[in-house]
């Protein structure tokens, strides 16, 4: 079985996941800046990786518009992001909605960790978004939880990223 790990990565986790799981499969990680969709159809298990941007999987497209070539293909989808994982079933609603706008396909399965904001790593642009998420979440009269949570990820600066989290991800891989 040919297994390729693939990856866009802005900050370093989903690098970092990438590469740990191309090591447990004994495969290759590969920036998705360096691989077209034709290159897809030569593998049988297709493994991407992204950050979570406001729900968005980073590049994900390169899957999700080619979906119609790879339906023969386990293909595994993994994010990283900030929101911890005992609140990842609603999150997780949010993020399928957006990024798989007809549903999840028999064939794909999704996998989520927790990366890294390290504050002085970040854009300006991303920065900027988090001061003004926090200030709009901050202002709320009453705030729901979910919005709370938001406020409180705002002020989070670390790597969280943990390479025993992968276990689940390569066991299902290699079945």
């Amino acid at each position: 079985m040919k297994t390729i790990v693939i990856y866009k990565s802005k900050y370093g986790s989903t690098k970092s996941y990438a590469e740990w799981i191309a090591q447990e499969l004994s495969c290759e990680a590969v920036d998705a800046s360096k691989i077209k969709a034709t290159d897809l159809c030569k593998y049988d298990t297709i493994i991407y990786g992204g950050g979570l941007y406001a729900e968005v999987i980073a590049g994900v497209s390169l899957i999700t518009k080619n979906m119609d070539k790879l339906t023969d293909k386990k293909i595994i989808v993994y994010t990283t992001g900030i929101t911890p994982i005992d609140c990842r079933e609603y999150y997780d609603k949010l993020v399928v909605e957006k990024n798989f706008k007809n549903g999840i396909f028999p064939n794909v399965k999704i996998f989520n960790y927790p990366g890294k904001m390290v504050v002085s790593e970040l854009s300006l642009v991303h920065r900027t978004a988090i001061k003004t998420l926090k200030k709009i979440m901050s202002d709320k009269k009453d705030p729901t939880e979910m919005e709370k949570l938001l406020i409180n990820l705002c002020d989070l600066d670390g790597d969280f990223s943990d390479r025993t989290l992968i276990k689940e991800l390569v066991e299902y891989a290699k079945k």
